[in-house]
Order: structure tokens, then sequence, then C-alpha cells
């Protein structure tokens, strides 16, 4: 079983940015069509503005997370990680590439008025705080609560999918953990030339995602709900954050499920925080299992 929606790159809400400032070139260039525009639309002048508007955005976006950050080659992403780990200095966090790192920056600013357009969000208020996030996690019950956003998800939805199936126990185990991700290219396999590190003022994995207002769009859940489950996992299975990019996490655990029966409950929890790693990914539950009780790696992708 492959995880085919790994060579299936998406648009998503979180990449508006672009399209946002794409479409306003358009309008300067007196060629919209059906509110999106393309690069061949755009006369001379409104392309040069677009890519202006752009770069300025990113490098604002970027400059606006306050976290140090850290640049290395991707191929020693890992041992870069455990060193910076070992200092004790924050959590450190894999993020990717110079897009992956974009995007971590669109989703923390994403909804700041003080960083987008008026236009974007007339009634926008400020973002919670990391510190807000981590409090309102402490009224999220792990596992419940991971049932019920599946059931608030997907349980109106009559073209939703049921509930997979527990399936056949596979023979291998290859293809249902993909592994550290986030620092190669998945299509190729490749290390990315250049990775980006954050370092999170946090001792706990967990509160990454409140730290990186990471969350609640399409069927991801809310920051909040993020630091309940990894939180939950982390005092369980030893599981911690390792890398995380616009649309994927990667964690590792220090504690395997000993047993099917304890797999098979794992992946369920599973399922119900990121339906999509078996919808589009192991189609059953018993390889998500499986994969679970022979690799310390965890993967979870939203689309």
């Amino acid at each position: 079983m492959t995880f085919s929606f790994l060579a299936e790159p998406r648009m998503m809400r979180r990449n508006f940015l672009a399209a946002l400032i794409a479409g306003a070139a358009a309008i300067l260039g007196g060629k919209a069509q059906k509110g999106r525009a393309t690069t061949g639309q755009l006369g001379g002048d409104a392309q040069d503005s677009s890519s202006t508007e752009l770069v300025e955005m990113r490098q604002k976006l970027r400059a606006a997370l306050p976290y140090e950050c850290v640049t290395v080659a991707g191929g020693d992403a890992l041992s870069e990680w455990k060193r910076l780990h070992d200092l004790g200095q924050g959590w450190p966090v894999i993020i990717g590439d110079d897009e992956a790192l974009d995007r971590i920056a669109e989703q923390y600013s994403l909804d700041d008025p003080a960083m987008l357009p008026p236009s974007a969000h007339p009634s926008a208020s400020l973002p919670k705080t990391a510190a807000e996030i981590i409090a309102a996690a402490d009224g999220v019950n792990v596992p419940a609560a991971l049932r019920q956003f599946w059931q608030d998800e997907y349980g109106d939805d009559e073209e939703a999918d049921a509930m997979p199936a527990e399936g056949s126990w596979p023979s291998s185990t290859s293809n249902a953990q993909p592994g550290f991700t986030i620092a190669s290219d998945v299509l190729t396999g490749k290390a990315f030339p250049r990775v980006h590190i954050l370092l999170i003022p946090t001792p706990h994995s967990y509160e990454v995602p409140a730290y990186l207002r990471w969350g609640n769009w399409n069927a991801c859940p809310s920051p909040e709900i993020h630091v309940a489950a990894l939180r939950y996992w982390h005092h369980r299975y030893g599981a911690e954050l390792i890398g995380l990019n616009g649309d994927t996490i990667n964690m590792r655990a220090s504690r395997r499920p000993s047993t099917k029966a304890e797999a098979l409950n794992l992946a369920r929890d599973q399922f119900y925080y990121c339906a999509d790693i078996v919808y589009q990914g192991t189609e059953t539950l018993a390889p998500l299992a499986a994969g679970l009780m022979d690799s310390d790696w965890w993967f979870f992708w939203w689309d």
C-alpha cells in the first residue's frame, strides 16, 4: 500500500496569499478571469508588481516569526536537530525547505489583522497567544475529543467516507509509515539542499502547534486539539514532534504499542485525528497499526 497523495500537490487555504496578490495584479493589468489570474494573463507591469509584492509579503511574514531559525543541509537535519535539542535552549522543530518555511510563516500570521490587507480580514481579531492555546488544550479530553472531531468533520456529510474497516494484518509494513519526510522531496526522496529548523521557546514538543498557531484549516484540527493530542501521545508513547511543514507532521515515539489490539486502538485514534492517512493512505486500520508496531516514526498529513 503506497501513500498516493504524496505525489499530488494541492492548493490549500494557507497558500491564499499568493493567490490574493496574483488576483490584485490581474486587476491592475485589467485581465481577471473568474477571480483568478495566471502569469500569462498579466501585463508586464502587473507581473512585475505581483512578483515584487509577493516577495515583500513573504519577507514580512518570515520576519514576523519570532523564533530563531537555523538553516542546514537537508541531509544534516536530524543530526543538527539532536545538537540543538541537547543544548536545551528550546524545542527544535524541522520545518523543511524555503517553501515550507513560507507556509509556516503564512499560517502563523494568517489571522493577524496587523499583517494582512484589511480587505482580507475586515473584522479579524488578534490571534490567540501560545499561552491561551495551551490553556484551552487543558480542557480537551483526548482520545474522546478526537472521535468527536472526526464526527464533526465528516458526520453530516453524506458523501464522506465511513469509518474504515480494520482490514487484514499486512505481511510487510514498508509503506505503512513513510518515516521522516520533512527534510526531503517526497517525489524523489532526495534531501533538500537547505532545510530550516525553528527553535521554539518551550521544553515540550507537544506545545509547538500553539507557538506556531498551526492548524484549523480544511479537516486539520485546531491548535488546541493538536496540543492535547500530542501531549496525550507523549505521555503514553514518548512521542515527540520532530518535523512539521505546511500540511505534515513527523513524530518519533520512544515506546511502541506492544500488542495488535493496542496498536489498532492507537491507529483508530490517529485516524480520528488525521483521517487522510487512512482515507488517502492505508485504506484500512490494520496496515497503519502494523506500522506503529514496527516503526518509531509517526506520519500525519492533511489534504
